[in-house]
C-alpha cells in the first residue's frame, strides 16, 4: 500500500471500536462510492453486526448469505437483496481471524464496476480491521471481556426461551387431541404434523447464533404469528393479529425476547375460562417495542398470574415492564414494553471514558492490566516520555490522582 493508504489505515484502527466502521466507510467512500456500509464479524461476541447509512443498510440476516458464500481475498461485486429489493453491492470477505467476517457496501443504482486495484485496497483494509478486532478478542481486554460475558448470558437466556417454544408446540398438539371435530386418524395425522414442524423449528433455532440476529420488525412479528397460528389451529379461540407498521430492524435480544414473552403471556391467557378471542399486536416507537394482548375473557387476571420465574424475570433482564388492565366482565389487556436502546447506550451518555482519545484509551487499557510505562511503550511502539504524557492527560481528564484510581474507574466503566 502507498503512503496515503497507510495513513488512512492508521486513522481507521486508532479509532474507538464503535467508530471504526464509520471511519472505514469514509475512507472507502471516494474509492467506492456507496450509500451504506455494514459488517458481520462473527468472532465478535458482543456486537458482531454494525452498520452506517440509515435506512439503506442491509440487516444481519441479509449479510449472512454473503458471509457464507464469500471467498476470502476475492472481493465480490454484484446485486443482493437489501430490504426486499435488489441493490448493487460490494462484499469483502476476510479470514484474517479464526472465523470469517464480511464487509458490505451498498452502492447507488447504476454504479459502474469497481476496478480490481480498488478492490485490492478494500480487501487489505478489511483484513487489517478484522485482525485488529481479533486482537481485542484474543487478548480479552477488560472491556471486551465484560461485553463477551454479557453476550454469553444472552445466549443462555435464549436457550431458556426454547422451553417456551416447546410449551407452545405441546399446547397446539393437545388442542388437536382434545378437539371433537377430528376423528382419531385425522387427529393423529395432524398432531404428527405439528410435532414434526415444531421439532424442525426448535432445531433450526438452536443452531442459530442469536447474537448475530437483527430482524426487521415485521419479519420478527410474522415469525411469531406463524407459531401462534399453529398453536391455535384447532382451538375455539379466534386469533387476531396486528403487525408493526415500520421497516425498522430490531436487535436480537428484543426480537427473540418479545416473541418468547408473547407466547408465554398467551399461554396464561388461554388458561382462563370463556376466552373466545385474543388480539395480539406490536407497536414500535423510536425508543421501545410494545407488545399488546387483549382478550374477551372474565377480566380477572393480575400480576400474580404471570409467574415470577418466567415472564416478569425475562422482562426485567431486558429492561422491560409489564402492565395489566383487567376489567371484570370485559376482558384483560396486557402490555409488555421492551426498550430498543442497546445496553451500552445509556452508559455511554455518562461514561467518563468518552472524553479520552483513541491512544489514551489504549494506554488506559494497559494501565488497567497493571502494566508499567516501559511495557506500555513497547506494546504501543511509542516512547516512555509519550506514555507519561498520555498518562498525565488521562489522570486530568478522568479527575483522578493516581494510576490505580484510573484503573479502577476503567474497570467500573467496563
Amino acid at each position: 500500500m502507498d503512503a496515503p493508504t497507510l495513513n488512512s489505515a492508521y486513522e481507521i484502527v486508532r479509532q474507538p471500536l464503535g467508530q471504526i466502521l464509520p471511519r472505514l466507510s469514509a475512507v472507502l467512500g471516494p474509492l467506492i462510492p456507496h450509500r451504506a456500509a455494514a459488517e458481520l464479524a462473527t468472532h465478535c461476541a458482543h456486537s458482531p453486526y454494525k452498520s452506517v447509512g440509515g435506512s439503506a443498510v442491509p440487516s444481519a440476516a441479509e449479510l449472512t448469505p454473503l458471509l457464507a458464500s464469500g471467498t476470502p481475498g476475492s472481493p465480490w461485486q454484484g446485486t443482493a437483496v437489501v430490504h426486499g429489493e435488489e441493490r448493487e453491492v460490494v462484499a469483502v470477505t476476510s479470514d484474517a481471524t479464526a472465523r470469517r467476517s464480511v464487509l458490505v457496501l451498498v452502492r447507488e443504482d447504476g454504479a459502474g464496476p469497481v476496478p480490481d486495484e480498488v478492490l485490492s485496497v478494500a480487501q487489505a483494509l478489511w483484513d487489517l480491521v478484522t485482525s485488529h478486532f481479533d486482537r481485542f478478542a484474543v487478548e480479552a481486554m477488560p472491556g471486551a471481556l465484560a461485553r463477551s460475558r454479557a453476550a454469553a448470558d444472552t445466549r443462555a437466556r435464549v436457550i431458556a426461551e426454547l422451553t417456551t417454544a416447546h410449551s407452545s408446540a405441546l399446547s397446539g398438539i393437545l388442542g388437536v387431541l382434545r378437539s371433537r371435530a377430528l376423528d382419531d386418524a385425522s387427529a393423529r395425522a395432524t398432531a404428527t404434523d405439528l410435532a414434526v414442524n415444531a421439532l424442525i423449528q426448535v432445531r433450526s433455532e438452536s443452531k442459530r447464533d442469536r447474537s448475530l440476529a437483527g430482524e426487521p420488525a415485521h419479519e420478527a412479528f410474522e415469525r411469531l404469528a406463524d407459531g401462534l397460528r399453529t398453536m391455535l389451529r384447532h382451538s375455539p379461540v379466534r386469533l387476531e393479529l396486528g403487525p408493526p407498521a415500520t421497516p425498522r430492524t430490531l436487535a436480537a435480544d428484543v426480537a427473540h425476547g418479545a416473541r418468547a414473552i408473547v407466547r408465554a403471556l398467551l399461554l396464561v391467557v388461554l388458561e382462563q375460562e370463556s376466552v373466545g378471542r385474543v388480539h395480539i399486536s406490536w407497536q414500535v416507537t423510536e425508543h421501545e417495542l410494545r407488545a399488546t394482548l387483549r382478550d374477551d375473557g372474565p377480566g380477572t387476571l393480575a400480576d400474580c398470574d404471570m409467574g415470577a420465574g418466567s415472564i416478569i424475570d425475562r422482562l426485567e433482564v431486558l429492561g422491560g415492564r409489564l402492565e395489566i388492565d383487567a376489567v371484570p366482565g370485559w376482558g384483560t389487556t396486557i402490555t409488555a414494553t421492551l426498550p430498543l436502546a442497546t445496553a451500552d447506550a445509556p452508559v455511554a451518555a455518562v461514561d467518563p471514558l468518552t472524553g479520552l482519545g483513541g491512544r489514551e484509551l489504549e494506554v488506559l487499557t494497559h494501565l488497567a492490566l497493571g502494566h508499567r510505562n516501559r511495557q506500555i511503550a513497547a506494546a504501543l511502539h511509542i516512547s516512555e516520555s509519550t506514555v507519561k504524557f498520555h498518562v498525565a492527560n488521562i489522570l486530568t481528564k478522568l479527575g483522578v490522582a493516581s494510576r490505580g484510581e484510573a484503573a479502577a474507574l476503567f474497570h467500573r466503566a467496563a
